[in-house]
């Protein structure tokens, strides 16, 4: 098993916490998942997570306007600028407090912060010379309580910030002396957004009750200059003197600008009045008073606004509320366009496309993210997560699905290549405990606590059998035979094990002999045999096909964990309570060999640790177990975070991969600060029941809130114990093409994939050996020795250089003069072109010709070639499944078009004219 497997993407959880965002071009949203990021392809129909991660759970995220850097935001303050482009981290900030909204500039060239009461304009680099990236320009201060909303005008020369404290201020990017920001107030709760209309001519302002003000800006030194002419000509008109009009001083009171004229400017000619106006008057944009031009109101009973969202070009509003619903309507008129609901919780975010054609919301509460674009009234993307944690997962035999199970009772399947969610099951009532797939891949089978095994139908999507014991039981373990036929569950609380038969659903069989629960069953790939493993600490082996009664046991110290077989039917490996790996001989029922992982699993302390990680026993042993496609290493992972790689014949440790980075959960640190105890508990602890409450405004967060208090005698008095998640595994499987690996963790469904662009393995390598020398034997017409010469210097390019050159007739002769032990290379090379490509011919030819001529090479070393071949069928399965549509949709265009000439024919044939040419038949006549 090869160990540069690097991050690939995460599955199962698609929005968190935060804001989404749409990228310039509209066609990706980016969402905040924990510490990381993903990216939802729109167009392309595809998903994937950046690799890095930040320290805790991001709390917001920022695109610049060219779609280059990507700033992300935790919940301390810290936050990182990325290269989105390249995904990688381009610097580190620390802000130094929570940040609550950041946005760039429409230029491009700053970006705007808000942390408590100030709003800070940092300065991003002019080019990538600039050795500091972000630098302090300016503090905007002047709110009574946090900012919690900013947004920029259009030529990015102001800034309107909306606060705690009902108000909205407009700020000067360029300080003036003398000029102080325009306070906008009116709102009777929180302001959670402010924008500048397209012109800058308005702004809009909406708060939590609910209410959106329009605010028109007016010239408040033109209307003084021209009240006072009116009382001028006005007294002059009736005969008094100039001196006897009002005095300047009167009006102060209410106009106080250093561009206002004085009475004696008034007997200037006009001209040089509006020169001298306009070198004394400040800028534009802020000689100006605001004030409310219309009051609007989203009239949502019994709910608060909770996200809203601006398109500037279009006019367009959207919003979403605590009660699930979302809407848009259209300014200036405020016409309510749609209002729709998507679930009974809040809505926590919403985001408006460039375009203004899509609309993205997301739901903290169920994990939830919905594309919907407005017009037609259609989802682009809907996806949610499992409620609560996932619990076990399953390959499909071809490798391109993962289906999972998690603690609200649901099943969901994932395609691994997009990324997506494309069906869930909802009939199980309690825990999925167990999930497998048939060898086929075309049923799913579950098994859950509410007593019942279902098998559901991959074709058309249904629960086709449900199997029940004829007492209630709570079912712990599944596992499936390999021809699909038989399907047998391990009870936690009758400790007996359930045989059914798929076709006819009856109970075949019962067997009983563990005194523990059973917690882990698994069938021989080579045999009908069947182990369980059991708190007993025994492991049994049972003939299911066969007539024996007798049963073998496998006696262990301590309780039995989790177990697996190896691929070939001669092992199992079993994990007990005290951390040991035991490696068993299946048929000579012979303990092997054994690994301590005490050492290697352990690792992170909890919030509420009394003793070092070290020292801690809740994590130093493993919960589940899955060996490599070629049977030579073990997977483990466990309550750690941490996933340990052993190899099987040397008993030692290859390599650890570390799942998380997220401080939010427990178990990440290595060490804790004792200065964080108090007597009510960790300091940790209390700052998230804090945090839970957020501003205490929402009727739903003041009950959580008061939950929470001591001697509260209402509410949900689970919430009262504070807890975090804590960082663990609770499955591992690798996939049948052995290039990936899943482990099912707190964060959700994390893929590892082989870094091929890391790995450098050469074959024979020689000093004469080049790139050039390679090239040399194309350009001579030797094929065959130019494409071993590629492979044995191992550079990837140059492999594929020398593949594409050869003519489609020399590929025969080619595939049968390639060496043996350079079959799995270029089996794994025809499985990564065929599945992103363009020539599929050319390689279909070349696959064809490979397995042709080295057939019987392959049967006699199937357990080698077993993962390039399993790659190889997932590729071919893509390319006829795309290619599968393409046809379709050309035989029926074709089939249309021939209807039509037949019909046509019929027409004029009908008629007594010249007969009907195809070459008369236009484009009009088809339609």
């Amino acid at each position: 098993m090869k160990l540069n497997f690097q991050f690939s993407n995460l599955c199962g959880t698609v929005y968190r916490q935060g804001n989404v965002i749409f990228t310039p071009d509209g066609n990706s949203v980016i969402s905040p998942v924990g510490n990381r990021v993903s990216v939802f392809d729109l167009a392309n129909d595809r998903s994937y997570t950046m690799r890095f991660e930040n320290r805790k759970n991001i709390s917001r995220i920022a695109l610049s306007p060219s779609g280059s850097l990507l700033v992300t935001v935790d919940e301390d303050g810290s936050a990182l600028v990325v290269n989105f482009q390249r995904h990688t981290i381009v610097h580190r900030q620390s802000f130094k407090q929570p940040v609550h909204d950041l946005q760039f500039s429409p230029d491009g060239t700053r970006l705007a912060v808000t942390h408590n009461r100030l709003v800070q304009v940092w300065r991003l680099p002019s080019s990538f010379a600039d050795t500091t990236p972000l630098v302090l320009e300016r503090e905007m201060a002047g709110a009574y309580d946090d900012v919690v909303c900013v947004g920029w005008s259009p030529d990015s020369d102001a800034i309107v910030a909306g606060c705690r404290d009902m108000s909205c201020r407009v700020h000067p990017l360029h300080v003036e002396p003398g000029l102080e920001p325009a306070v906008l107030t009116g709102h009777r709760d929180a302001v959670v957004g402010a924008w500048f209309s397209d012109d800058s001519r308005r702004l809009y302002t909406a708060a939590k009750d609910g209410a959106l003000f329009v605010w028109k800006k007016t010239n408040a030194a033109v209307e003084a200059s021209e009240k006072h002419k009116r009382m001028l000509r006005k007294a002059i008109k009736a005969g008094g003197k100039k001196n006897s009009a009002p005095s300047r001083a009167a009006g102060k009171t209410q106009f106080s600008y250093a561009g206002d004229p004085s009475p004696e400017d008034v007997a200037d000619d006009d001209e040089s009045r509006r020169a001298k106006d306009k070198r004394n008057r400040p800028s534009r944009l802020y000689n100006q008073n605001w004030i409310i031009a219309e009051r609007h109101f989203f009239k949502q009973p019994q709910a608060r606004l909770v996200s809203v969202d601006f398109h500037s070009k279009r006019n367009l509003v959207t919003a979403g509320f605590t009660n699930g619903v979302f809407g848009i309507w259209e300014l200036p008129d405020f016409v309510n366009i749609h209002t729709l609901s998507i679930s009974q919780k809040r809505v926590d975010t919403a985001a408006i496309s460039p375009s203004g054609d899509w609309l993205a919301f997301g739901s903290a509460k169920f994990g939830q993210l919905l594309v919907w674009e407005w017009q037609s009234e259609s989802y682009v993307l809907k996806q949610q997560g499992h409620n609560n944690e996932m619990t076990c997962l399953c390959y499909s035999g071809d490798g391109q699905y993962v289906v999972t199970g998690g603690e609200d009772g649901k099943l969901k399947l994932w395609n691994t290549h997009t990324g997506f969610c494309f069906v869930t099951f909802s009939d199980h009532t309690a825990s999925v405990v167990a999930v497998e797939f048939s060898k086929r891949g075309q049923v799913v089978f579950s098994a859950s606590l509410d007593g019942t095994v279902r098998a559901y139908d991959m074709i058309r999507y249904r629960n086709f059998r449900t199997f029940t014991t004829p007492t209630p039981v709570q079912f712990a373990a599944l596992a499936v035979d390999p021809s699909g036929e038989i399907v047998c569950a391990g009870s936690a609380d009758s400790f007996e094990v359930f045989v059914w038969s798929v076709q006819t659903g009856k109970l075949l069989d019962i067997f009983s002999g563990h005194t523990g629960p059973i917690i882990t069953l698994s069938f021989s790939p080579t045999e009908g045999r069947l182990i369980s493993g059991s708190w007993d600490t025994t492991v049994r082996s049972w003939d299911v096909f066969g007539r024996s009664l007798n049963t073998e046991s496998l006696k262990h110290t301590t309780e039995v964990l989790a177990m697996a077989y190896r691929p070939d039917g001669r092992e199992i490996a079993v994990a007990t309570l005290d951390g040991q790996i035991s490696f068993w001989d299946v048929e000579l029922a012979r303990l092997t060999g054994s690994i301590d992982g005490r050492q290697d699993i352990s690792g992170g302390r909890r919030q509420h640790d009394r003793m070092t990680a070290a020292n801690a026993s809740h994590n130093k042993h493993f919960t589940s177990l899955c060996y490599s496609t070629d049977g030579t290493s073990v997977l483990a992972g466990g309550n750690s975070k941490y996933v340990c790689v052993y190899d099987v014949r040397a008993r030692i440790l290859l390599r650890k991969f570390q799942i998380s980075h997220n401080l939010s959960l427990d178990g990440t640190r290595e060490m804790l600060n004792s200065g964080d105890m108090t007597e009510a508990g960790p300091r940790g602890l209390l700052d998230a029941a804090g945090a839970g409450a957020s501003d205490g405004s929402d009727a739903e967060e003041r009950a959580e809130a008061a939950a929470t208090l001591p001697g509260a005698q209402r509410g949900d008095r689970s919430l009262r114990a504070t807890t975090r998640p804590e960082a663990r595994t609770r499955g591992v499987r690798v996939a049948p093409s052995g290039r990936t690996w899943a482990a099912v963790s707190t964060e959700g469904l994390l893929l590892y994939a082989l870094d091929d662009d890391l790995l450098f393995d050469p074959f024979d390598l020689e000093p004469d050996l080049t790139p050039e020398a390679v090239l040399a034997a194309v350009e001579a017409g030797e094929y065959a020795r130019a494409l071993a010469l590629a492979f044995r210097l191992g550079e990837g390019y140059v492999v594929e250089g020398a593949l594409e050159a050869v003519p489609p007739d020399a590929v025969a002769a080619v595939a049968r003069a390639l060496p043996a032990k350079y079959l799995a290379r270029m089996l794994q090379l025809l499985a990564r072109k065929l599945e992103a490509g363009p020539r599929v011919q050319f390689y279909m030819l070349w696959t064809s010709a490979v397995l042709r001529y080295h057939a019987v090479h392959l049967k006699d070393n199937n357990q080698t070639y077993a993962a390039p071949l399993r790659a190889l069928y997932k590729s071919i399965s893509g390319v006829y499944g795309i290619l599968g549509k393409v046809t379709s949709s050309n035989i029926n265009g074709l089939r249309y078009v021939s209807c039509q000439l037949q019909g046509q024919r019929d027409r004029q044939a009908a008629r007594p004219s010249a007969p009907l040419a195809v070459a008369d038949v236009t484009m009009e006549d088809l339609i």
